[in-house]
């Protein structure tokens, strides 16, 4: 899953870039229409995989004389995510109102041959700006749409390698670009199995522009007034996505009792699918092997390597399988509740979830009932219950 925490024992190095809207008001903007319209011609085979990429210019500032800091270690940094593809190299760029994460999978210094430029957005050319480098992405994911605070939060879990390691700042800490960060917590943000259960494969670009206008505010609104900041951060990036999709469906239309809200339980579930299904994974990861395994639809399959389990799925797992109870046990807080409680719950709401994908209305009462259990709008809601949980 792309949370799951790397094994690696010495930490990964990762970039941290801001964008200038001085030079471009809508610069991220640019770089994923551009690759979204690649990706377009990719679907239509008018371009191969290998043509599915954009670059980032590290602008130079005419007003820098010396030598960029850091420069040699940023491009060996980048040029890792092309030598080693599977340990995935990222690029975080902000323009401290919202983030972004990026897969590095090249590196490119001077000028661009005329074959590049269909991979460049045109205003990088049209300003005549110059770049100390290239970062070719392979792929750009959203983390935090307009909300600062949470863009701090997000910024807090990396390390500058070259501020004694010290939690990334926006204040006082963005200087010499780009930062050298490592990441503690091992997140991987472009794992293609992830990418394969939540987004049918396609980009993360491709994934986040469907989701539709709008949910940065959600997201903000309820980090702010209803789940609270450790909730979150706590929360995978796609959950936190489906989670505000589900919640700005849900406003929109809780006056209407004749609306279906299918959709709003749909989000609901697969938000916490992806949640269940990453905590399984990431908590099992350094267990024995035995305790990995369970009989999933007459097979015996490692929960580590496995794909996406349903709801179903998870409520057996969790409730039936004594190894992986406790392997949980012995590495989580509160485990007896995840092993305990909450497969009665996804079982429970695998009897509304299961109908709603298979065109069955869902009325606003039976909505409302199951959002407000999993938020927690009026009690202790499962996601929070889940965010909770902690290791030893």
């Amino acid at each position: 899953m792309g949370a799951s925490p790397s094994t690696e024992t010495t930490p990964r190095r990762h970039l941290v870039s801001v964008w200038n809207p001085s030079y471009a008001s809508t610069a991220m903007d640019e770089h994923l229409a551009l690759l979204l319209d690649l990706a377009r011609q990719d679907d239509e085979e008018r371009i191969g995989e290998d043509d599915l990429y954009v670059w980032w210019g590290k602008v130079r500032s005419p007003n820098r004389q010396q030598p960029l800091a850091h420069g040699a270690e940023v491009r060996e940094v980048a040029a890792a995510g092309a030598s080693a593809p599977d340990d995935e190299t990222q690029l975080y760029l902000t323009d401290y109102r919202s983030l972004y994460v990026a897969d590095v999978v090249g590196l490119h210094d001077g000028e661009f041959p005329v074959s590049e430029q269909p991979h460049v957005p045109a205003y990088y050319r049209q300003q005549k700006l110059n770049c100390d480098f290239w970062f070719r992405l392979g792929d750009i994911r959203r983390l935090v749409a307009e909300d600062t605070l949470a863009v701090i939060e997000e910024l807090k879990l990396l390390r500058n390698v070259h501020y004694n390691d010290r939690p990334v700042s926006i204040y006082g800490g963005m200087v010499d670009l780009p930062l050298v960060v490592t990441r503690p917590d091992g997140r991987r943000y472009f794992d293609e199995r992830e990418r394969d259960e939540v987004a049918a494969g396609r980009l993360w670009a491709e994934w986040d522009a469907e989701q539709g206008s709008g949910l940065g505010g959600v997201e903000r609104e309820l980090r702010e007034n209803l789940l609270g900041d450790a909730v979150c951060r706590a929360l995978e990036p796609a959950v936190r996505t489906f989670l505000a999709a589900a919640e700005r469906d849900f406003r929109a239309h809780r006056s209407d009792a004749a609306f279906d809200f299918a959709p709003v339980v749909l989000h609901l579930a697969k938000a916490l699918e992806v949640q269940c299904n990453a905590l399984l994974r990431r908590t099992l990861l350094r267990a024995p092997a035995k305790s990995r395994l369970a009989k999933v639809q007459d097979q015996t399959v490692d929960l580590t390597a496995y794909r996406s389990l349903t709801l179903r799925q998870l409520a057996h797992v969790l409730a039936t399988e004594r190894e992986v109870a406790s392997a949980l046990g012995a590495v989580l807080t509160d485990a007896r509740w995840l092993t305990g409680q909450l497969p009665s719950i996804l079982d429970a709401f695998a009897e509304v979830r299961n109908p709603a994908a298979h065109a069955s209305r869902v009325d606003r009462a039976l909505a409302t009932r199951w959002r407000d259990r999993l938020l927690g709008v009026g009690c202790q809601g499962v996601f929070a219950e889940l965010a909770q949980l902690r290791r030893r």
